[in-house]
């Protein structure tokens, strides 16, 4: 690892510390011009120190005011409109830098009079979105905010392991002590919790991971069709959170639209913010939303969210929506190619972003909604409470109500498209080819079964908190995973040329929370897609291949700081194209049941002539699909947002079962040798 990125990796570590501390082992010091202090070095390590020398810029603080009024120590939350003003002013200042040492001299003279979140927010974005830093990589956020991911319990019981063992046995301290997954001390709840069974779902690292880096590659820019991926992203969350539902015969979930009655489900995160004793704040059961005086908000905010939602339903019955300036702005998704969709202005006005045409007139409710519950318990400030965990990009996902309330935003975004001229049937078949068959297999599983089990991820918490120890200090963490599977399709291409399609794979619940089949309309909201991919189809028949751990819609797991530091990607490296907002390999697929749950896939082919026209991402792994930011010309989802009639699709399907082989103690682990296969099905017509 080069100097250049060893300056830039260690502002990762430790956030919550001062600069002036050694960091990486003692190895790394940074040392502020005029606050020279070698003798720190010997304090805290014995090997030798690398000095990196941080000019004094006194002028700096002075261009970031509203950065200036974010307390240290609190969370984040990028939906309150002062933390989404302060986290553009710091981007914008850490995005002026196009070389690596300017940008670590930057920051790192800015770092001590940060809030920590936004330091790690901001600078996270210049290395992601500024093209001179395209093969810099970041941390995994869960090892730089371990406490926003691991149990305040957990963490404890860590610190008080290596205080025993300093005592007990000083001389004989392990090179590293690793703190194993443990079930019973871990959970949020308690099985008289109706909502509890979803916690290994909601609460995994890699799902809050993946909101934290969307929200983060889709903060303060102007993306191509930013509204619309907002939309997309996030009923792709909601169909994958109701399949999980499904699996633990729950019912689908309900939209949290009535703001003026208790919401049901209370949330106790047990979450601290760093080393400190501050907790995010709970949530008992039943809490009414009331008059908000926090955030700076007006006193009358559920009247004002009520009529936001009035004016986004008044305009999609009149077909367009008010720009600030007076004027009609048409919204349709019948648009010629390169003009904007109907459904990216409304996105863009719901999040909202910079990009709302009125945003005094339409509000910014999405954010609003999640204000409002992260602020329910303490809504005066009477009590300083902290926020909610749905405040913060980075543990929203864990509260329930967080999928309620992004079903309540799925909805508006639902009425919307039921008010667009449904697909022609032209724009659904694509004559020149037919799929034969479609099907899945798993290693020496039969046929159409997919198995599911818990797996352990190993992260290294001690690079974001302090244990009092250089020792490296590790925590397992226990994750939903399945075996690798591959899709085997058989296609014939009735054409004398070859011709380039595009392939997409969907997945959705065959029946409902009764064991009844679905109707098309029940099960239009389900279809997540698994797989988006470009292929080449020689004339006559043709076998597709392809591996489930090789899906688009999917990401690696983050370098670590290890990973960084022993085995960097260089440029070039697939690996160096990280931004981390594409969905978690472990969670493509749902637990299902240990007697099996149906489900049906289908293979929906188009001509990539009309399909292609990706957007530049700012790196590759932007490319791959919606979700992570890159779109053909086609409308996100486009096959099941304007269907009236399932007749339409014309479907092949094929209907796996899913299998969750695991007992009911989720101490056992299995899954440790993963396999890869090939295969064949049962066609339906």
């Amino acid at each position: 690892m080069d100097d250049d990125q060893k300056g830039l990796l260690y502002l990762f570590e430790r956030p919550f510390e001062p600069l002036k501390i050694p960091r990486a082992g003692g190895t790394i010091l940074f040392q502020q011009e005029g606050e020279e202090d070698e003798d720190l070095a010997t304090l805290f390590g014995s090997s030798g120190t690398t000095m990196m020398n941080v000019p004094s810029r006194p002028n700096i603080l002075s261009k970031l005011p509203k950065c200036m009024g974010i307390p240290r120590g609190v969370p984040l939350s990028t939906f309150d409109p002062d933390h989404r003003a302060a986290t553009k002013e710091l981007t914008d200042l850490l995005m002026d830098p196009v070389a690596l040492p300017q940008l670590t001299s930057h920051a790192a003279s800015i770092k001590d009079n940060m809030n920590e979140a936004l330091f790690i927010y901001a600078l996270s974005f210049a290395i992601i979105s500024n093209p001179a830093f395209d093969s810099r990589l970041v941390p995994s956020i869960v090892e730089v905010f371990p406490s926003k991911f691991i149990p305040q319990e957990t963490i404890q019981l860590a610190m008080d392991e290596v205080k025993s063992i300093q005592f007990k046995n000083p001389e004989n301290v392990p090179e590293e002590i690793v703190v194993p997954h443990n079930v019973d001390i871990e959970p949020t709840g308690s099985s008289q919790n109706p909502e509890f069974p979803l916690a290994y779902w909601r609460e995994d690292y890699g799902l809050n991971s993946h909101h934290w880096h969307w929200h983060l590659v889709f903060s303060n820019n102007d993306r191509d069709r930013k509204g619309e991926i907002f939309s997309y992203m996030h009923n792709q969350m909601m169909a994958r959170y109701d399949w999980e539902r499904l699996s633990n015969s729950l019912d689908r979930v309900v939209s949290l639209n009535k703001w003026r009655e208790p919401i049901p489900e209370g949330y106790f995160p047990k979450l601290t913010i760093d080393n400190s004793s501050r907790h995010y704040g709970n949530r008992p059961d039943n809490m009414i939303p009331q008059v908000f005086q926090v955030f700076a908000l007006r006193p009358n905010y559920v009247d004002d969210m009520e009529r936001f939602t009035e004016r986004f339903s008044d305009a999609f019955q009149k077909g367009y929506m008010i720009h600030e300036n007076g004027e009609n702005v048409p919204i349709s998704d019948n648009v010629a190619p390169g003009e904007q969709r109907g459904i990216d202005i409304v996105g863009n006005a719901f999040e909202p972003n910079e990009g709302s045409v009125n945003i005094g007139f339409y509000g910014w409710l999405h954010g609003m909604g999640h204000v409002m519950v992260a602020g329910i318990h303490d809504p005066f400030g009477h009590h300083r409470g902290d926020q909610g965990v749905i405040g913060d990009p980075a543990t929203a996902c864990r509260d329930p109500a967080f999928y309620r309330w992004h079903k309540f935003v799925d909805d508006v975004f639902q009425e919307y498209k039921m008010q667009q001229v449904p697909y022609e049937d032209k724009e659904l078949v694509f004559e020149a080819v037919e799929v034969e068959s479609v099907a899945v297999k798993s290693g020496t599983l039969e046929e159409n079964v997919l198995e599911t089990g818990w797996d352990i991820r190993t992260i290294e918490a001690s690079r974001g908190l302090d244990f009092f120890t250089q020792r490296p200090i590790k925590f397992e963490l226990q994750h939903l995973t399945h075996r690798p599977f591959a899709y085997n399709i058989q296609v014939t291409n009735n054409q004398t040329d070859p011709v380039d399609v595009t392939v997409r794979l969907y997945m959705a619940p065959k029946v409902n929370e009764a064991g009844e089949p679905m109707t098309f309309m029940d099960q239009r909201l389900l279809w997540a897609e698994m797989d988006k991919y470009q292929t080449t189809l020689q004339p006559g028949s043709n076998t597709l291949e392809r591996l489930s751990t090789d899906s688009s819609i999917t990401i690696a797991e983050e370098m670590t700081f290890r990973d960084l530091e022993e085995n960097p990607p260089e440029a070039g490296d697939p690996k160096a194209d990280y931004c981390g907002c594409g969905w978690p390999q472990h969670l493509l697929i749902p637990k299902g049941k240990a007697e099996g749950m149906d489900f049906q896939i289908l293979a929906l082919i188009s001509d990539w002539e009309e399909d292609k026209g990706q957007i530049q991402g700012v790196r590759n792994c932007l490319m791959a699909t919606a979700s992570r930011g890159s779109l053909g010309l086609t409308s996100t989802g486009y096959k099941f947002m304007k269907i009236s009639s399932s007749k339409q699709l014309n479907p092949i399907l094929i209907n796996p079962s899913i299998r969750n082989n695991s007992s009911s103690n989720r101490n056992d682990t299995i899954f440790k040798e993963m396999v890869t296969v090939k295969s064949l099905v049962e066609l339906i017509k």
